[in-house]
């Protein structure tokens, strides 16, 4: 019996320690990689950064960065859309004037910093703050958000994403309905019982506090803000530019939610098991859609499946259609070796065009591929998406489009049914842990067992 029992430890502790632990090593690595992506790069003077000039008679929108990570979508997203009314002074704000990163690898800089706005709108508050989802992961460096929002309270909050759990940690949604990504919803729902979580709703409305659920629900609740505050007609429009195929939910939020299930094994797999990253370049240039930029992170970096890299073709700073100041990790003369150089946004090929013959003229090999461009009427997140598909397989694009709670039944996906890297790994490491075990088991235990069976019986027989 005692034997049985060791045998079993064995298979056992060799499934763990070659399944489970290249499993876990890989899915921290990639969650560290792409949430805590800081650039390795020597941060830059911030005297060069754009300010979009202060319109006292314009209400005021404020959107956090955190320090050192913000989520890229719920950042970016809100900060163009509000920009794009021209009704608005829109800032990015965080604790400290120094660049930062979003997720997945993009280096930017805020505005202000928290005290020079308050001393720019002279102590009364933002009209509106946008809370993305800001990762707490070093208590002193998040101490000032928090404090921050608390300050703030009175002012009209929106949170996307997951932002609804920086209100909640400030204290500012104890007997307030909020919502969330569908990804966090359990977890928040069991830490602050106080709230009263609403799971079937894109978004939902509490006074002062307007939260949405995952990502591309952010959209509906901005839609939503501005069509309180603007007008309908302002929201529409705004819609209509994005080719945003989903307004409806923002005159009805009510959806099936999603929820954690076995559709998670593709996302944990490529995580875990994908080894051979790609190599994916975006090309910075001057004038970029905000929006457009973003769609690479949140679908190539986000799935687990693909390293994203920021290259321009100068050393300075490029700063965006809607006045945000990227700083680019790479330049076209020391850019790694790529698989494939994304240039998007839908004018890509006018205003990207001198970049894009830098690239071509130092000699590298990979062709632009104008992501954007070449659909100019879809939703920015379609071909990526699409594209990714084809890249990877359709699994891992399902799952994309379901993380960004974008419902797009209307995507043409077109690729091998599941990731047969990480499928595939895995069941090799299954492999490789059985044969260990089973010639452990062969070469120590069944053995010994026979040695002392043998002894034993020589012993009765001489004796």
């Amino acid at each position: 019996m005692k034997k049985a029992i060791l045998r079993v430890l064995v298979y056992v502790l060799m499934l763990v320690i070659f399944v489970g632990g290249s499993g876990v090593a890989g899915y921290a690595s990639e969650q560290r990689n792409y949430w805590v992506a800081p650039s390795e790069q020597p941060l830059p003077s911030l005297h060069s950064v754009k300010v979009p000039e202060h319109d006292p008679n314009k209400p005021t929108v404020a959107v956090l960065l955190g320090d050192p990570t913000t989520e890229v979508f719920d950042f970016m997203v809100p900060y163009q859309m509000f920009a794009m009314t021209e009704a608005y002074n829109v800032y990015a704000v965080a604790p400290e004037k120094k660049v930062v990163s979003l997720t997945g690898g993009l280096d930017l800089a805020p505005h202000y910093s928290f005290a020079e706005l308050d001393q720019l709108l002279q102590g009364k508050g933002p009209d509106l703050i946008v809370i993305p989802y800001i990762p707490m992961i070093d208590e002193e460096k998040y101490r000032p958000i928090r404090n921050w929002l608390q300050k703030h309270e009175h002012s009209n909050l929106l949170s996307i994403c997951g932002g609804a759990g920086n209100l909640a940690d400030a204290g500012l949604l104890k007997g307030r309905s909020a919502t969330i990504h569908w990804q966090f919803f359990d977890m928040f729902q069991d830490r602050f019982v106080d709230t009263n979580w609403i799971r079937d709703q894109r978004y939902v409305d509490d006074g002062n506090i307007i939260g949405s659920a995952g990502l591309t629900s952010g959209i509906d609740a901005v839609l939503y803000v501005i069509s309180k505050q603007q007008g309908e007609p302002m929201a529409e429009k705004i819609a209509k530019e994005m080719n945003y195929p989903s307004y409806h939910f923002v005159k009805n939020p009510k959806v099936d939610p999603y929820y954690v299930d076995r559709s998670e094994i593709v996302y944990m797999l490529n995580q875990a098991f994908q080894w051979n990253k790609k190599k994916a370049g975006v090309l910075l240039y001057d004038g970029m859609e905000d929006s457009a930029l973003i769609t690479i992170f949140d679908t190539y970096a986000a799935s687990g499946t693909t390293k994203v890299y920021t290259v321009s073709a100068t050393d300075q700073p490029i700063v965006t259609k809607y006045q945000m100041t990227l700083f680019p990790r790479y330049q076209v003369a020391n850019a790694p070796q790529l698989d494939k150089m994304f240039v998007t946004g839908t004018e890509a090929k006018t205003l990207a065009a001198d970049a894009v013959k830098q690239w071509e003229e130092n000699g590298q090999p990979i062709e632009p591929i104008y992501i954007h461009s070449d659909k100019p009427n879809s939703f920015v997140f379609d071909a990526p998406l699409e594209d990714l598909a084809g890249q990877e397989d359709v699994l891992t694009a399902k799952y994309g489009a379901k993380r960004l709670e974008y419902r797009a039944n209307h995507l043409n996906l077109q690729g091998k049914p599941f990731s047969l890297e990480a499928f595939g790994i895995l069941i090799l490491l299954i492999v490789v842990a059985l044969l260990l075990a089973y010639y452990v088991d062969r070469r120590f235990i069944l053995k010994k067992s026979a040695c002392c069976f043998l002894k034993k019986r020589e012993i009765r027989t001489n004796g």
